[in-house]
C-alpha cells in the first residue's frame, strides 16, 4: 500500500515534526497509523516530505522528515471549465477530475445548469466543490492541489476557453492540436448541454469544439474521460 498524504500549510525542512490538528486526527484516530509507519506530508504547492512515525498520541503523530523535495507545475495546465451540476453530480465530477490530474476547475453559471449558486447557497456549493478537491488530492498522492476557481458567467468562460466538449462537433478531442505551454480551458457542460448561443460565443472567441466519440456521456464523467485523453496526449500518463 502507498504512503498516505497529509497536507500542511508549510513543510519542515528536517528533523522532527508534529502533525496535529485535523490532519493529525486522520492519521493517528481514523488511519490509526503507528510508529515505524511512513506517510507523506504535502503544501499542495509542489513541496513533499517523507516522514516515520516516532510517536502516536490521541490525535497527534510525532515524526521524523526522512527526506522532501518539489514537484514542478505542470505545463500545460489543465482547466475544465464544469458546467455547475444538480446535487451530487457536481462533486463527482469535481472528485474524479482531481484524481485524473485537473489543474484548475472552473464553476461555470451555464444557461441550462439546473442549480444555481447565488448568496450564501453558493458559497457552501463552491466550499463542498473545494473540499472535495482537496480529498481527492490527498487520496490521489498529488503534490499540487487544483484550484477550484470562483463561479464565472458565459462571457467570463468565454475569455479563457480554448476547446469545448460538444456532442456534435466535427473535431476528435484526440486529434486537435494543443499548445505546448500555457494552458489547455475545456469546457464541459451541464445536464441540459451546452446552449447554442453559449457554442457560437465560445468559438467566435477562438475555441474549438471537440467530441470525444459517438456516446454522449453524463456531465460527471465527460470531463474525467476528456482529462485522460487530454494527460495521455501530453505525456503525463
Amino acid at each position: 500500500m502507498s504512503r498516505p498524504l497529509f497536507l500542511v500549510p508549510s513543510l519542515p525542512e528536517g528533523g522532527s515534526f508534529t502533525l496535529d490538528g485535523p490532519e493529525g486526527h486522520h492519521a493517528a484516530t481514523v488511519q490509526r497509523l503507528r510508529v515505524g509507519e511512513e506517510l507523506l506530508l504535502a503544501d499542495g504547492r509542489g513541496g513533499t516530505a517523507t516522514a516515520v512515525v516516532t510517536a502516536a498520541g490521541r490525535g497527534t503523530l510525532e515524526l521524523r522528515i526522512i527526506s522532501s523535495g518539489y514537484t514542478d507545475p505542470p505545463d500545460p495546465r489543465l482547466v475544465v471549465i464544469q458546467g455547475i451540476a444538480k446535487g451530487e453530480r457536481g462533486e463527482l465530477a469535481v472528485q474524479a477530475m482531481t484524481e485524473a490530474g485537473v489543474d484548475e476547475i472552473v464553476p461555470w453559471a451555464a444557461a441550462r445548469s439546473v442549480a444555481q449558486w447565488r448568496g450564501e447557497r453558493g458559497d457552501r456549493a463552491h466550499d463542498r466543490w473545494a473540499a472535495t478537491a482537496r480529498e481527492a488530492a490527498k487520496q490521489a498522492r498529488r503534490p499540487w492541489l487544483p484550484l477550484v476557481a470562483p463561479a464565472a458567467s458565459t462571457r467570463e468562460v468565454a475569455v479563457r476557453a480554448t476547446l469545448v466538449l460538444h456532442e456534435e462537433a466535427k473535431e476528435r478531442l484526440t486529434r486537435v492540436e494543443l499548445p505546448e505551454t500555457g494552458e489547455v480551458a475545456l469546457v464541459v457542460g451541464p445536464e441540459g448541454g451546452i446552449a447554442p448561443e453559449e457554442l457560437a460565443a465560445f468559438e467566435a472567441a477562438g475555441a474549438t469544439a471537440v467530441r470525444l466519440g459517438d456516446e454522449v456521456l453524463r456531465t460527471s464523467t465527460a470531463g474525467v474521460a476528456a482529462l485522460a485523453v487530454l494527460a495521455t496526449r501530453l505525456g503525463r500518463w
